[in-house]
This record gives C-alpha cells, sequence and structure tokens, in this order.
C-alpha cells in the first residue's frame, strides 16, 4: 500500500513535469501549424505510457537503485571491511581500497553497455556508417572508458585530491586526441561522452559516489560526493578515439601489408 501511494503521489508530480512540454506542443500544432494531430488516439495512448513509464522509473530509482549502490559503496568502504577495525586509521594507505576501485569500474562498465542511449546512437552510427563501424565496438570502447573514469574517480574521493586536476587533466587529452583522431569519428565520440550520463548509469554512479564520501573519514558529500559523473564523460571520449584512431592504423597496416605482397 506504501509504495502504491508513494507511485500515486510520484505520478502527480510526473503530470505536472510533463505538462509544460504536453502544452507547448499543442501550442504550435493547434497556434502556429494549425493542423490537427495525425492519428490523435494514438499520441494520446504514448503521452499515457510516458507517463507511467517516467513514474514507475522515478520509483524504481527511489526503491532499488539509489539505496543499492549506497550500501555497496559504504559496505566496501567500512573499516571493519577494508582494515578488518572499527574505526579506519589516520593514515590509511589509497590501495586499501582496492575493491572500491573495482566495483566502481564494473558498475560503470555494466550499466554504460545497457544503457538505452548509447544502445540507439551506435545503432545510427552503425547505420550511417553502413556498418563500418560496429555498434559492439562503440558500445565496449564507451563502455571501457566509463569505467576508467569511474575508477579514478572513486580513487579522488578516497585520496580526496581536487576534482579540477583531473578534469583539466582529462580535456587536455581530448584536445589533443582530436587533432589526430579521424575525422569521421570525433563528433561521434563527443556525443558519446554525453549520452553515458542517461537514465540506468546516472542514479548508481551518483549514489556510488555519495555512499563512498559518507563512509571515508574526513569527506564532505557535499564536496566530495559528487563529481564522478564528469568522469564518466570525459573518459568515454578519449577511448572512443583511441578505438577510431587503432582502427585507423589497423586498416593502413592492412594495405601496407597487401602492396607489399
Amino acid at each position: 500500500m506504501e509504495l502504491f501511494i508513494t507511485f500515486v503521489h510520484t505520478l502527480a508530480l510526473t503530470v505536472k513535469d510533463v505538462f509544460p512540454v504536453l502544452a507547448l506542443l499543442m501550442f504550435f500544432q493547434f497556434v502556429v501549424l494549425r493542423k490537427p494531430i495525425p492519428d490523435w488516439k494514438r499520441v494520446v495512448a504514448g503521452f499515457v505510457f510516458v507517463l507511467l513509464g517516467l513514474a514507475l522509473f522515478l520509483n524504481g530509482l527511489e526503491t532499488a537503485l539509489f539505496p543499492i549502490g549506497k550500501v555497496m559503496a559504504k559496505q566496501l568502504s567500512t573499516p571493519e571491511f577494508v582494515f578488518g577495525l572499527k574505526t579506519a586509521p589516520a593514515d590509511a594507505p589509497w590501495h586499501a581500497y582496492a575493491w572500491v576501485y573495482i566495483f566502481g569500474a564494473l558498475i560503470g562498465f555494466a550499466t554504460t553497455v545497457a544503457e538505452p542511449a548509447l544502445i540507439a546512437v551506435c545503432y545510427k552510427a552503425s547505420e550511417v556508417s553502413r556498418g563500418s563501424l560496429s555498434q559492439w565496438g562503440l558500445r565496449l570502447a564507451v563502455a571501457v572508458g566509463v569505467a576508467i573514469g569511474i575508477g579514478i574517480g572513486t580513487f579522488r574521493i578516497v585520496t580526496g585530491t581536487p576534482l579540477y586536476i583531473y578534469i583539466i587533466a582529462g580535456y587536455v587529452v581530448v584536445v589533443i586526441q582530436t587533432v589526430f583522431a579521424p575525422r569521421e569519428i570525433i563528433a561521434l565520440a563527443y556525443d558519446s561522452g554525453g549520452v553515458t550520463t542517461s537514465t540506468v548509469t546516472v542514479p548508481l554512479v551518483a549514489a556510488l559516489g555519495l555512499g563512498l564520501s559518507e563512509t571515508i573519514p574526513g569527506r564532505n558529500p557535499a564536496l566530495d560526493g559528487f563529481g564522478l559523473i564528469a568522469f564518466a564523460s570525459v573518459f568515454p571520449i578519449m577511448t572512443v578515439m583511441g578505438y577510431a584512431q587503432l582502427a585507423h592504423w589497423l586498416e593502413l597496416r592492412s594495405l601496407k601489408a597487401k602492396r607489399e605482397e
């Protein structure tokens, strides 16, 4: 019963949030374009599905994804698990939290592979390139980038080093790669960094950062708990351009070998 009441409340908030979008569409359709909505019954059914889906998704985040992400992060970083002590030592080494880095990297990889927005982008990229760009190759390249980014991001939380150092260094590498990467892949690589911060990845990654910063001694959730999403945006750009550069190099090497034969 409590879940049902929560769902109804979330549905009401979702209707309130979606109403301005619906009003804008109706205004342009009837006032600006002055045309009826084609197949309006199907459109209405679609909006109903959108509202129900958003409400169920938001309920799922609050009920499952956020709690399990925070709980896992706290359990992996508690002094009992890491050091076998009730309190963490003041000079705890960074490598003692190795399981946290591994968990963060694996969570980043798994959620990115399942990310609907990334699947859509990779499908369109493969379609436009007539199959020359592999859907799975792109998805794995992006997922590896997110895994590396989240792993480094959890290391930053554990060590307490400033966020801007990593972000500046990351974008310096991205700019250098942009100069040498094949032109066909640059725009797609930058888009790949954006689609990782979507419906599946963000909730778990955000919960991981908050849970970790609440458990590590001396960390402030408001200051250290956020920032992992930035890592999940920067590093996929690097790995996608690196994937394209490697594929381009292998292609040139293959052509050179054929000419020599």
